[in-house]
């Protein structure tokens, strides 16, 4: 679907006084993706959004945007449009002429201008409501007619900046596919900038999870999620268990064997080959780990475990449990009644038969 990159960025460094807040930055994007920056604040990812926009000047490195350098080109001057999170709609100005706004100072003929603006108004489902100010919009209502006034300029790039965090989870939810929408009947190409993983796993093409000035992964949401390159990835994507292994063993039908607190553990061999060993932590995502509340099921990949702790959430329960002298979290969807339990009680884990490695030295610190 997507093969052309529209915009490149190439070794990008932005610093502001001793702090470097991009430390050679490289990404590309597709022609009608939608592309997200992940992180935590301070990670450099809205400073990378306003290089993209021309709002901050990179101190080395280069962005091009269709086939054009772009450096030094004012924001006015770039094929982009930035979307704030405040979104400052003039609040002296109707619907209409807050979204005609950009289109009259290019001095864009007036009959052409209502066209246009009926278009994107209708887009948004905010026909009707031209003669309405600011003030007397909804949240949602008021984000929408700042998208509007944005997209009526078929900028070649939209960029978003947090633009959903002001809203509560269900605006944000409804939010989020009409942004999906509008991106399949204007065929846009989107950067979105936000710290919500949820956020990015729903609404991205592709995922650039950012640590300190630098992209930890790119790649789309099920490769960030399933095969995480550190630990920081896969603790940014969801939540996850981490264990220490050694390699112990291999054979010739694709397995390997690692030993781990919990024990010896025998798994499907991932794509590249270990020797015996090499040090790794072995990443088990919660929803992945299977309870049996039959204590009479044998399988080689099952382990016996102690409820430390349970929370019952309704559509799911999540367990704390300790096996042997690893403690790990389980977590079980949509308990039955009798799949609830207390501390103290025994209880026999099944791992899944694919189970994630990282290289120990590519993995962060995970303390004793």
């Amino acid at each position: 679907m997507h093969t052309e990159p529209i915009l490149k960025v190439e070794n990008v460094v932005k610093k502001f006084g001793e702090i470097t807040a991009l430390d050679g930055v490289s990404i590309n994007v597709n022609r009608g993706e939608i592309v997200c920056f992940l992180g935590p604040s301070g990670c450099g990812k809205t400073t990378l959004l306003r290089v993209i926009g021309g709002f901050y000047d990179q101190d080395a490195g280069d962005v091009t945007l269709d086939g054009d350098l772009i450096n030094g080109i004012p924001p006015e001057k770039r094929d982009t449009v930035m979307f704030f999170q405040n979104y400052a709609l003039f609040p002296h100005m109707t619907v209409f002429e807050n979204v005609t706004y950009g289109l009259r100072v290019r001095r864009v003929p007036r009959e052409k201008m209502k066209s246009q603006a009926e278009e994107i108004l209708a887009l948004i489902q905010l026909e009707g409501m031209e003669d309405r100010f600011p003030n007397q919009l909804s949240g949602g209502q008021q984000q929408r007619v700042a998208l509007a006034r944005a997209l009526i300029l078929n900028p070649k790039l939209l960029l978003l900046d947090e633009p959903l965090s002001n809203l509560d989870a269900k605006l944000r939810s409804y939010m989020r596919e009409e942004i999906i929408k509008i991106r399949e009947n204007l065929n846009l190409t989107i950067i979105f900038v936000t710290h919500d993983q949820e956020e990015a796993m729903s609404i991205a093409d592709k995922i650039a999870v950012m640590k300190s000035g630098v992209i930890e992964q790119i790649g789309r949401p099920v490769d960030i999620y399933r095969y995480p390159e550190s630990t920081y990835v896969a603790n940014f994507v969801g939540s996850a268990n981490f264990l220490k292994a050694t390699v112990t063993g291999s054979d010739q039908q694709g397995s390997v064997e690692i030993d781990t607190k919990m024990g010896s553990l025998k798994m499907t061999a991932p794509p590249k080959s270990y020797s015996v060993g090499d040090r790794l932590v072995a990443v088990i995502r919660p929803e992945s780990i299977k309870i049996s509340f039959d204590n009479n099921v044998n399988s080689s990949s099952m382990l016996q475990g102690e409820i430390l702790r349970g929370s019952y959430l309704g559509s799911q329960m999540i367990y704390t449990i300790r096996v042997r002298e690893e403690v790990i979290t389980v977590n079980v969807p949509d308990p039955k009644e009798d799949q609830i339990r207390g501390i103290g009680d025994t209880v026999c884990l099944i791992l899944p038969e694919y189970i994630h490695l990282i290289d120990a030295e590519k993995a962060g610190d995970l303390g004793d």
